[in-house]
Parts: C-alpha cells; sequence; structure tokens
C-alpha cells in the first residue's frame, strides 16, 4: 500500500458511493459500489485479507483511487454501471455486458392505460418510475398496483371480449375487467392514476393497511401470509421512498432578516446584504461537470433567478476552474445575465479556501471589485475567509448560518437535480453505442440532427442514412434497438 493510498484512505466516509482504482500511469482499471465506501474500499487493503486472484491483481496493480457520495444504495448500483459503460475498466470483467435495469412505463396517454417494465427510458410522451437496480421490487410493485387499483395486465391496446377469453385476471377479480365494459373510462382512468400516485410516494396510508394486515396476521398466527406481506412491503417501500417529500426546517422572513444582520456583522459587512448568490460544483469523476447558481432575496430563496451551467472550459474534474468559469459567464463582460438579474452583494462559493480564491481571482480578472465573497466548508460548516481572518465557526442555532446552509443545500440540490438528468439522460443514449457502424462522432451527429431518440424514431431509415452516411442495413438496426 502506497502512502498516498494511506492518506486516502483516512478521508473516506460512513456513506455509500461509488470509488474508482487507478493505476501508475493514471488510467482507471477498475470501478465499486459500495453501502459504506469505508468499510468496503479499506477491505482491500487491509492486511492478510485473502482476496480472490483476480482481486489480488487489482489491488496490487492500484497506485490511487478517487471517491463520491451518493444519496443511497440503489444510486450507487445506477452510477457504477453508467461509469463502467462509459471507461470499460480491465478489471470489471463481469459488467461489460451492460446490463439495464428495470423501469415501470406507465402509458397516461392509452385508452385504456397499464403498467409494463422496460429497461430503456425513451422521450415518448409516458410516465416512467425508476430505473431500479431490484428487478424482484420493481415486478412486486407492478404486480401490487395493478391488483390492489384494477390495473389490467393485457397488452392489447384495446381490450375486448376476444382479450378476456384468454385473461384469468377477471376470473380471480383482480382486474377490473374493461374488455367487458364492467368499468367506464373514466372511473378506470381515476384508478390509474390512483395507483400512479401511489408509486410517486403520495399514498402513504396504502402502505400503513399493508402493513396493518402483515401485523394482524402474525397476532392470528398464519405466519406464511405475514411473511408475503413484510416482503411485499419491504418491496413497495423501496419502490416508492426515492420519491417522499422530506420536509425541510422553514426560515420566515423575520428570521431572515435577522439572520442576515448576524451575518454582515459576522463577516465584517457595512449593511445586510440584499441579494446573496451561491454556486456549486458537481461532476462524477470529470464527467457531466456542472454548476448550480442559486439566489437569496432578503435571506429567502428566490428560485426565479436560479441558474445552472454546463462547464465548457475544459473537461475533468477542477472545482476550483469551474467556479472561475461560474463567476466569469455571470459576471464578466460578455454576459447578458446582468440583464436579467441584480447584482449579488456576496457570493457564496460552496466549498473550501481553493474555491474561494478561484472565485476571487476571477473576479479581480474581469473588474468587479464591489461584490463581497465567502466560503462554506461542508465538514464543520466554517465560513471561509481569504482577506487574512480565521474561519469563522457560527453557533449551530445561528440565523445567520441558517442562511448560508439553507442556501447552499438549494444550490447543491440544484446542481445535483442537473447533474442527474445529464447522467440519465447519458445512460437512456447508450443504446446507440451498442450498434455497429456507430461510433462516438455519428452518435452524437444523430443526436444533433434528431435531438432524441424519440426524434431518431420518426425520422425513418432514409433520414438517418441521409445524416450519417450509413448504410440502410445499418439505419435499419438502429430502429429496431431504439424501438425496443
Amino acid at each position: 500500500m502506497t502512502e498516498r493510498i494511506r492518506e486516502r484512505l483516512k478521508t473516506l466516509p460512513d456513506k455509500p458511493g461509488c470509488y474508482i482504482m487507478r493505476d501508475r500511469r493514471g488510467t482507471i482499471i477498475y470501478i465499486g459500489k459500495a453501502k459504506n465506501l469505508k468499510r468496503r474500499v479499506s477491505s482491500y487493503f487491509r492486511p492478510g485479507a485473502k482476496h480472490a486472484p483476480k482481486v489480488r491483481s487489482m489491488v496490487d496493480t492500484v497506485d490511487d483511487f478517487e471517491f463520491m457520495t451518493v444519496k443511497n444504495e440503489a444510486e450507487a448500483l445506477l452510477t457504477e454501471a453508467s461509469l463502467i459503460k462509459a471507461h470499460k475498466p480491465r478489471f470489471n470483467i463481469l459488467m461489460r455486458d451492460d446490463k439495464r435495469y428495470l423501469a415501470l412505463r406507465a402509458e397516461v396517454g392509452a385508452p385504456w392505460p397499464r403498467f409494463s417494465l422496460v429497461r430503456i427510458i425513451r422521450d415518448d410522451g409516458a410516465r416512467y418510475f425508476g430505473p431500479f437496480p431490484s428487478a424482484p421490487v420493481v415486478r412486486a410493485a407492478k404486480d401490487f398496483a395493478e391488483k390492489h387499483f384494477g390495473i389490467r395486465e393485457c397488452d392489447a391496446i384495446c381490450p375486448d371480449a376476444e382479450t378476456h377469453r384468454h385473461c384469468l385476471a377477471d376470473v380471480i377479480r383482480t382486474c377490473s375487467a374493461p374488455c367487458l365494459g364492467k368499468i367506464s373510462k373514466e372511473e378506470y382512468k381515476a384508478r390509474f392514476d390512483e395507483a400512479c400516485e401511489f408509486l410517486d410516494g403520495r399514498r402513504p396510508a396504502v402502505l400503513a393497511d399493508i402493513s396493518a394486515k402483515m401485523r394482524s396476521a402474525a397476532q392470528k398466527g398464519d405466519y406464511e401470509l405475514a411473511a408475503h406481506l413484510r416482503d411485499m412491503l419491504f418491496a413497495l417501500k423501496e419502490m416508492t421512498k426515492s420519491h417522499f417529500v422530506r420536509k425541510s426546517p422553514t426560515l420566515d422572513r423575520e428570521n431572515a432578516l435577522k439572520g442576515l444582520e448576524e451575518l454582515a456583522k459576522a463577516i465584517g459587512l457595512e449593511k445586510p446584504p440584499h441579494i446573496i448568490e451561491c454556486a456549486d460544483i458537481s461532476n462524477l469523476f470529470g464527467t457531466h461537470n456542472v454548476a448550480s447558481l442559486v439566489v437569496a432575496r432578503d435571506g429567502l430563496p428566490d428560485a426565479r433567478l436560479y441558474r445552472r451551467f454546463k462547464i465548457s472550459s475544459f473537461e475533468g474534474a477542477d472545482d476550483p476552474r469551474a467556479m472561475a468559469e461560474v463567476v466569469k459567464r455571470r459576471y464578466g463582460p460578455e454576459s447578458t445575465l446582468l440583464e436579467k438579474s441584480p447584482k449579488a452583494d456576496l457570493f457564496i462559493c460552496d466549498g473550501g479556501i481553493t474555491q474561494l480564491r478561484a472565485a476571487r481571482a476571477m473576479f479581480a480578472e474581469i473588474g468587479v471589485t464591489d461584490i463581497s465573497t465567502i466560503g462554506l466548508a461542508e465538514r464543520q460548516e466554517e465560513i471561509v475567509l481569504d482577506d487574512g481572518r480565521e474561519n469563522l465557526l457560527l453557533p449551530r442555532d445561528s440565523q445567520a448560518l441558517f442562511v448560508c446552509t439553507r442556501l447552499r443545500d438549494e444550490a447543491h440540490r440544484f446542481a445535483i437535480t442537473y447533474h442527474r438528468n445529464l447522467r440519465e439522460r447519458a445512460i437512456r443514449e447508450s443504446v446507440l453505442d451498442e450498434i455497429p457502424g456507430i461510433g462516438e462522432a455519428k452518435k452524437i451527429k444523430l443526436l444533433k440532427e434528431f435531438k432524441s431518440l424519440r426524434g431518431l424514431a420518426r425520422a425513418g431509415a432514409d433520414a438517418i442514412c441521409s445524416a450519417v452516411g450509413v448504410g440502410r442495413e445499418v439505419a435499419e438496426e438502429i430502429l429496431r434497438r431504439i424501438g425496443e
């Protein structure tokens, strides 16, 4: 174990995430996921660890590693798969088949809508839930939603009496039987909307009902039913938990103004800042490098003034450089954003001293001298200064700290949302990578020409041949793959 790795291990958090191993040349050799990054990554380098030959070979080759944290284990699985797809490390043999995870598709625009399981999310007007890394969880959620809300399982476009001849769902009374006219379109659509709300996490009473039935079955000694309900409850919670809304502390106007006064006094401003901007950088090991800029007016977030940026001046992971680009694009001489939103009184960098210095250097370069700047380090929620003064550690119950951390959290949320959207779009579009004869250049040209996979599907083989100069056989293969 090198000294570099020994020091890097000390920084690992007890959180879910992904890690990326590199050799002495900086080449990515292995990408993995972890429920607990500290425990998982440390296990590779534990003295006396008995690894399989393949793992031992990988560990012996590692010269450095990076890591990133995510919200949960499911996101770690999806992120790992997309990274392996992009980098194809030689030690990730088992995942080179690019397995896609299941999602639940709701055909909201169909005459008699239904649910279906898919592995590719398309821009087709349908509503999607997922993807989720556990196929049994998705299948159980689909099965429950259909039976509980009476949604049809058949794949007929307009179910009729002929459809019913081959169906058992009505016989066992799990379907509302639109094929026999037992339910009107309006009532069926209402049931389908309820099922979608449940899958979206907006019907917690349904889960409470299952939990009550599970306890009742256990009390009656029907342990087989209780176990079945327990497993179903677990699956449904896994399916819907990422959609539940968590309420955050509120910040009213009075406390916000109080916080601004405290903040101005703490950092030495002449008066409380009327407009505060906070910038956050988000990237995935240097890919999909994006930034957010959120705004508070009189201490309260003003979403109308939020901005997001796709970092364009360089590639790779360099947060200070990205922070400088945000400042330049917001306040530089070629920017038009000043015409659309008021100038900040205080600019907050989400991060430590390096991000703050990069921002201040860019402000100086473009000649902006009337905007105060500070950083906000996440580890201890310190106010970071770059003017000779020591960092400030405000009281945990300080309204000034609450103003800053709330805005920082908004910036983080806004950046992560944008980053996740770009990443998911890249995963959806990766189907083109699997088609022989379509390299990266042709893929980019296709997406630029037809805007999306949906537009590509509508174009037809002749248009595809003309756009990128491929043969008809390749064009038809493209249409077949994206239509699967």
